[in-house]
């Protein structure tokens, strides 16, 4: 008797927020559960002050509704939802996104190979599906984070490569490697916790993939608030203070120093100080955290800083929060500061 060798499907269990009252819920988890290629479960994460939505999901194959009985945060809810998974590859997609049917399939097919830490995908815009959200996240050396190659044509970007970061929105990454990583710091709560996953895995010789045939729709809004403050700020700081080796925050201190007074500055017009001091006091309090992560995620990386130094960006260049006209002479001298820091590393 012959016939043709089967190739088993790749299991992915796909770990979804649910946080408020979002209309697209419901068709995010719709748009998993029918992609093509790979066997999918949902694990959907209460993170409360949801409605109905989620007990009427519940209901649907295939659907794990998990309620921890508070906001645990993005980082702390898809460490939970994760720490259930059975698949072979786990993927982040958030509530507010819809994915096209192969796109799950791609991502676990980039993630699973052996070389790669992070798939991350082609997240477009709900408004302009034809434009980009992110094409892969950029990190600056001061720490910033933002959508790489936002609203520039997603037919500009169809090109496979390596990126410096995964977006949260849409990623996926084999679970064997989140569950040595440890997934997400729960103390990030939100922001940055890619960005700190993402620069691991190149520390530790793993690459971070852009996805162009894995497309993901996203309704995208920057918020503006203090609370989005506080923690974009105290995140950035943590990252900074944890990823980079000693040499190289030694180089970086006067300009993260200078950066601190300009960030008061702009905390002040913005009416956001409180904010801005309370994430000093809040690593003041767990410095001995910080330190233990920062002796952690030190250990544990393969690669100098200045094997990675290409991988961070010289220019803010946040093209959904495009910066003043008024910043962009101290832009240059930054960039310039920084390659003099690149050789020197």
């Amino acid at each position: 008797m012959t016939g043709e060798a089967t190739v088993p499907t790749t299991r992915v269990s796909v770990v979804i927020l649910a946080y408020g009252r979002d209309p697209w819920l419901e068709r995010c988890v719709v748009s998993v559960l029918a992609s093509t290629g790979v066997e999918v479960d949902v694990i959907l994460v209460d993170n409360t002050g949801t409605d109905e939505t989620v007990d009427r999901l519940g209901k649907r194959a295939g659907v794990r509704v998990v309620r921890p009985g508070r906001n645990l945060g993005f980082a702390g809810g898809c460490n939970l939802g994760a720490s259930l998974a059975e698949g072979d590859v786990i993927a982040l997609v958030n509530q507010d996104a819809v994915v096209d049917p192969g796109a799950l399939e791609r991502l676990a097919r980039v993630a699973s190979r052996s070389d790669v830490g992070v798939a991350t995908g082609s997240i477009r815009l709900a408004h302009a599906p034809e434009r980009l959200n992110s094409g892969g996240n950029a990190v600056h050396f001061l720490g910033f984070g933002w959508s790489g190659s936002f609203d520039e044509p997603a037919a500009d970007h169809s090109v496979e490569v390596d990126v410096t970061g995964a977006s949260g929105a849409g990623m996926a990454m084999r679970r064997a490697q989140w569950e040595r990583f440890g997934g997400f710091a729960d103390e990030y709560i939100a922001y940055h916790e890619d960005a700190e996953l993402s620069l691991r895995c190149w520390q530790q010789g793993l690459r971070v993939v852009y996805v162009p045939d894995a497309v993901v729709t996203h309704r995208y809004e920057f918020s503006r608030n203090p609370s989005k403050y506080y923690l974009v700020e105290r995140n950035r700081l943590l990252f900074c203070l944890t990823v980079f080796e000693r040499r190289t925050l030694t180089l970086l201190a006067p300009a993260l120093l200078g950066l601190e007074l300009a960030m008061v500055a702009v905390a002040i017009q913005g009416r956001w100080l409180r904010q801005k001091v309370a994430g000093w006091r809040w690593i003041l309090e767990r410095r001995r955290w910080v330190v233990e992560r920062r002796r952690r995620l030190q250990a544990e990386r393969t690669r100098a800083d200045r094997e990675l130094a290409h991988l961070l960006a010289g220019h803010f260049d946040a093209r959904n929060l495009p910066l003043p006209p008024a910043l962009r002479p101290l832009d240059r001298v930054l960039a310039a500061y920084w390659s003099i820091v690149r050789r020197l590393l």
